[in-house]
C-alpha cells in the first residue's frame, strides 16, 4: 500500500477531528463536496421560484433563451424528455441559489406564470401560440408533474471549493467571469450594494468603466471593501482572499452596508476633488495618456481612508501642486513596480499602501 497515499486518506477520511495541515491553503478533510439530490416536481419548482426558495441570481448576462429554446424545453417536458440535471447553492438562510439552470428553470417559470406562448415546436405544433393557462389540463398537470433532477451543493462545503466548482460548471457561449460568479453566487445585502456603488456616473468616469459589461466596476468596489476591512489579514491569491470576504458578508446587516456606502463615496469624492481627472490614473510626463490603474485605485482610496483629511483641507491645498508631486511619485521606479508586478502579493500590497499613505500625509 501506498505510504502518501494512505497519509492523504487519513486526511480525507479522518477517525477524528485532529487533522488540521493545510495543503493549497484548504485542509485536505474540507477539500470535497457536500451535496445532496432532490426530485423535484416542476410544480414544486415553480412555487420555490415564487416564495424565493430557490432564488435565481441576476447574472450578468441574465436571462438569454429566445421564445422558442424556451418553447422546446416546454415540450421536452411533454413529450418526456430528459432534463439536464439542475445544479443549486445552499446558503446560510437554507435558500437554493441556481448555479446552473438559470435559462430553464426561468423559462419554466415563465411559462406556468403565462409569460409566453408556445412557439416553434416540432413534435406537437398544434400547441404552438398557446400560453399555459389555455392548454388542456391534461397537458397542464402533465407538465406540472414532471420531475427535475436538482444538486444542491450544501452550505457545509468549504467556499473556495464551492466556487471551483462553480467554475467548472460555467460552461456558457460567454463564460462568466470571477465577479460576475460571485455576483449570482454571493447574492445578497453586500452584492447588491456593490452593484449599486459601481453603476455610479462619477466611479465610472474615474474608473474608465463606463462600457463596463463585465463587472469590472464592481470588482474594484468589491475589492476596496475587503482590503478595507481585512488588510491585516490578506493573503493570496485575491481571487480567494474576495469570495471568501463575499462568502462572510452576502447578507450583510443593512446598517453595516450603508456605513461601508457612506465610506466608498466619501473617500472616492474626496479622491475626485484632489486628484480631478487624474484619480486613479497613471500618465506620462506631459500628463496625458491617462490610464486607470487597480493598484492605483486601492492606494488612493485606502490611503484616503487612512490619512481622512476633511474637505476644507483639501480645498485649501494648490491642486497642480499635488499633480506635481503625485507624477514623481509615480516615476518613483519602486512605487511604479507596487502597481505594476505581482500587485496582488501582500508584501507589494502593504508596500504600495503604506508608501502611498505616506505620500499623502506629506501634503498636509
Amino acid at each position: 500500500m501506498d505510504n502518501k497515499s494512505t497519509l492523504l486518506a487519513n486526511r480525507i477520511f479522518p477517525d477524528n477531528d485532529d487533522f488540521e495541515v493545510e495543503v493549497l491553503n484548504i485542509p485536505a478533510e474540507k477539500r470535497k463536496l457536500i451535496t445532496e439530490t432532490y426530485d423535484f416536481t416542476v410544480s414544486t419548482v415553480n412555487e420555490y421560484i415564487n416564495n424565493e426558495h430557490i432564488v435565481i441570481p441576476n447574472f450578468q448576462r441574465g436571462y438569454v433563451w429566445n421564445r422558442a429554446q424556451a418553447s422546446r424545453l416546454i415540450e421536452s417536458l411533454i413529450i418526456q424528455c430528459p432534463i439536464p440535471v439542475v445544479y443549486l447553492s445552499q446558503n446560510s438562510d437554507e435558500t437554493l441559489s441556481v448555479i446552473d439552470g438559470n435559462q430553464r428553470l426561468t423559462s419554466i417559470s415563465l411559462f406556468l406564470n403565462d409569460g409566453f406562448p408556445l412557439t416553434g415546436l416540432s413534435t406537437y405544433p398544434e400547441l404552438d401560440g398557446l400560453i399555459y393557462s389555455e392548454l388542456d389540463p391534461r397537458f397542464q398537470r402533465h407538465i406540472i408533474n414532471r420531475t427535475i433532477r436538482c444538486i444542491a451543493i450544501l452550505k457545509e462545503t468549504h467556499p473556495q471549493i464551492k466556487f471551483d466548482v462553480f467554475e467548472r460548471l460555467n460552461t456558457g457561449s460567454v463564460r462568466l467571469n470571477p465577479q460576475e460568479l460571485r455576483h449570482g453566487i454571493y447574492n445578497g445585502t453586500l452584492m447588491t450594494k456593490v452593484e449599486q456603488l459601481a453603476k455610479g456616473t462619477l466611479f465610472k468616469k474615474l474608473t474608465s468603466t463606463s462600457n463596463d459589461n463585465r463587472m469590472k466596476g464592481d470588482e474594484l468596489v468589491l475589492r476596496y471593501f475587503a482590503l478595507l476591512e481585512r488588510f491585516t489579514s490578506y493573503a493570496k491569491p485575491m481571487s480567494v482572499f474576495l469570495n471568501k470576504y463575499s462568502e462572510d458578508n452576502r447578507l450583510m446587516a443593512i446598517d453595516n452596508v450603508e456605513m461601508l456606502s457612506e465610506n466608498f463615496s466619501s473617500n472616492l469624492n474626496k479622491c475626485h476633488f484632489l486628484y480631478g481627472e487624474f484619480a486613479f490614473k497613471t500618465f506620462d510626463e506631459n500628463k496625458k495618456r491617462l490610464k486607470a490603474n487597480t493598484a492605483l485605485f486601492e492606494a488612493q482610496m485606502l490611503s484616503m481612508n487612512n490619512v481622512n483629511p476633511s474637505l476644507e483641507q483639501i480645498d485649501r491645498l494648490n491642486k497642480a501642486n499635488v499633480i506635481n508631486q503625485l507624477s514623481n511619485l509615480l516615476e518613483n521606479i519602486e512605487f511604479y513596480n507596487t502597481i505594476t508586478k505581482a500587485t496582488t502579493d501582500k508584501t507589494v500590497i502593504v508596500k504600495r499602501i503604506n508608501d502611498y499613505t505616506e505620500f499623502l500625509q506629506s501634503l498636509f
